[in-house]
């Protein structure tokens, strides 16, 4: 495989969109009136137009816009964000393009609005793109994009970040880790690597904070494995392929830690040609969708599932009205689509019919250059 640079898909083509543009209010009866809803939005601080690190977001009870409150100083390349169970304590990723290791931040968030910066940590490698809090909310597992490395940072009392207490080196000829998630049961972490072509399953002791692998799972070679996400059952995962426009469907058996690819299913209708790079993939928490971002046509893929989540077919794919859509996030009432068009900077939202879980429209957007993740508190 080609060397695979961290900016190949980030490079910003094109400048950021208009004002943010106020979106259309549900089309169904008012819902019951609630306090505004934060969101967080991430964007790279180290490219060409500049983003803005970290925006706080709100959006008002009725209406899918998002409107600016403030950016959170002091915080560069923000590209993944994961916070503990009590909602008190933020994480954050710095890729810090350029930068030889990058960092995990850690932030207050008491008050949504006004995110406090605790202090950051060191990755312990190049360009981390993801992070998650373990279960057991004693540490913080992030994947060095560069390096191809997973690292464990403990959480100090207070919601610091302590110094490394391991880090698992990816072998192989460019090693590039992607994600890293705990599965369903608790039990294991599961790192995907885009430059090894892999998905590697390890054991964590969560008293030592140290991992240990249990099994390397190999996909097919230039398929380029970006994240992964569980259906709700926990039995089954869909992993978005990044070089091919591919979705593999994977069998999950938490009692022996068994990962078994079984199937793969295009992300793209038959016969697309050009650029076509899926980026991020979400799952309805009913189980009956699987969603995923394809940049280069600047879709939506909508797939059902079927068999108990062994059975995915790709239904449609919808425009996501914007260039480069990198990240896509549903809202906590699974209504609205947000999906981080990181080219065109701007963060469109869609709205989702809920009985056939396709998107609309786009209905409106906000500009935030070089954005790359939104996340809701």
């Amino acid at each position: 495989m080609t060397e695979i640079s961290r900016r190949t898909f980030v490079g910003a083509v094109g400048a950021a969109g208009a004002a943010a543009v106020v979106g259309a209010q549900l089309a169904t009866a008012a819902p019951r009136p609630r306090a505004a809803t934060t969101v967080y939005v991430g964007s790279y601080t180290n490219s060409a137009p500049a983003g803005h690190g970290l925006d706080v977001t709100q959006r008002a009870a009725g209406s899918p816009a998002l409107t600016p409150v403030r950016t959170v100083p002091k915080l560069t390349d923000v590209s993944w964000f994961d916070r503990t169970r009590d909602g008190r304590i933020l994480y954050v990723t710095n890729e810090n393009e350029g930068a030889e290791t990058g960092t995990v931040s850690a932030l207050d968030i008491s008050d949504p609005t006004r995110p406090k910066l605790l202090g950051s940590t060191s990755s312990k490698g190049g360009s981390p793109t993801h992070l998650s809090v373990h279960p057991s909310q004693k540490y913080v597992l992030a994947a060095n994009y560069d390096s191809g490395s997973v690292v464990v940072l403990p959480i100090k009392s207070g919601g610091k970040l302590g110094a490394a207490t391991d880090l698992q080196q990816h072998q192989g000829k460019e090693p590039h880790a992607h994600q890293v998630v705990t599965d369903p049961s608790g039990k294991w972490v599961l790192a995907v690597d885009l430059g090894t072509d892999s998905v590697y399953v390890y054991s964590f002791d969560t008293g030592k904070g140290k991992l240990k692998l249990h099994k390397q799972i190999t996909l097919p070679a230039g398929a380029g494995p970006r994240h992964l996400a569980f259906h709700p059952n926990g039995k089954f995962a869909y992993v978005a392929q990044e070089l091919r426009p591919e979705i593999t469907v994977a069998s999950w058996d938490s009692a022996t830690g068994t990962f078994k690819p079984i199937a793969v299913v295009p992300a793209v209708p038959q016969g697309s040609t050009g650029e076509l790079f899926p980026g991020e993939i979400t799952v309805s928490r009913d189980g009956k969708f699987v969603y995923a971002t394809v940049r280069g046509p600047n879709t939506i893929a909508t797939f059902t599932v079927a068999d108990g989540g062994a059975g995915l077919t790709l239904v449609s794919s919808a425009a996501s009205g914007g260039n480069w859509p990198r990240h896509l996030a549903l809202d906590p009432d699974e209504k609205w689509f947000y999906v981080s068009n990181q080219r065109s900077g701007t963060v469109t939202w869609l709205p989702r019919d809920p009985a056939t879980g396709l998107p609309g429209k786009s209905a409106g957007s906000l500009a935030v250059p070089n954005v790359n993740s939104v996340f809701f508190v």
